[in-house]
Formats: C-alpha cells, structure tokens, sequence
C-alpha cells in the first residue's frame, strides 16, 4: 500500500529525477564551462574588490566613515558596498564587464546569448535598485572600477555634503 499523499506510487529515483528538472523560472539553463573558466568565474570577488579597496582607504584617510556591504533598505536583498544610512547615500563600486561600462565592456564569444541576456539582467537590475532607492529617498552614487580612487572619493564626498542628515 502507497502512504504517499497524493496517491501515486512512487518509484525509487523518481524524486531525484523530478527535482533535477526544475529550475527557477524565467531563467535559461547555465551553459557548460571548462574547467579553466569555472575556476576564473569562481575567484570573482562580490566584494573587497581592489577598487572598492581603494575608494574605501581613500574615504577612511579623509575622515570618512561608513557600513560595508550592507542592504541601504530593510528587506531588500541588494546589498550596496558602502553605506551612509543617515545621509541615506549607497555607493555602488561596479565592475566593467559585469556592469556593462560604456567604455570597457566586452562580449564573451562562448555562450554569447546567454552572456548577453545575463549582463543585460545585471543592468536593468541596477536600474532597477537604483529607482527603488531614490523613491525611498536615497542617492546613489555609482563608480565603475576604473575610476580613480581620489576623484571617486570627491564624489562621494560631495554627495555626502548636499545631503541634509536625517532625511
């Protein structure tokens, strides 16, 4: 006798096989990597970037303090690099190829549709966090990794000055 709830007799493998199947919806299957790839892709730091280093050494020697790696909205899984929640100022240190620089973005020739589906998501997910923090009230300061750290550091600082505390 079956004591599943469903009904159904199941046969031994048959879950492996059904959950294996599944995968998040609107997404397109990873495409296969060698190995050499894999092992590149899997040393890509989210942060403790050396850009995002260097903004923050420049920003400590100024005096400056701030959170690090820290959502700026309660609930929202988007963690910006820094963070200065009463001037409600997020700074976003991005990566040229993940970001899609202007002026340094490269097109993988393996896989080219998923990569391009893939950093066009990147994209309009920034956008996207970028409009969700402003109606909430934030300014976003985004820095592409090739920027200079002193001249990154006098935007942020300047954002800082223009904003009231406490708003």
């Amino acid at each position: 006798m079956n004591d599943s709830r469903d009904g159904l007799d199941d046969a031994p493998g048959d879950a492996q096989e059904q959950s294996s199947d599944l995968r998040p919806v609107g997404r397109a299957p990873r495409p296969t990597t060698d190995a050499a790839t894999s092992a590149r892709m899997a040393r890509q730091r989210r942060s403790g970037t050396k850009p995002e280093l260097a903004l923050r050494r420049e920003l400590h020697r100024r005096g400056v303090r701030y959170f690090v790696d820290r959502a700026p909205l309660r609930g929202q899984r988007r963690r910006a690099d820094l963070v200065f929640p009463r001037l409600r100022v997020a700074v976003y240190v991005d990566g040229c190829f993940w970001h899609r620089c202007p002026q340094h973005a490269t097109d993988p020739r393996n896989n080219a549709q998923w990569w391009a589906d893939k950093l066009a998501g990147n994209v309009a997910r920034d956008r996207a966090t970028d409009a969700a923090l402003t109606a909430a009230g934030w300014q976003v300061v985004r820095v592409w990794e090739h920027e200079d750290a002193v001249a990154a550091a006098d935007r942020v600082q300047a954002a800082l000055r223009h904003r009231p505390s406490g708003t």
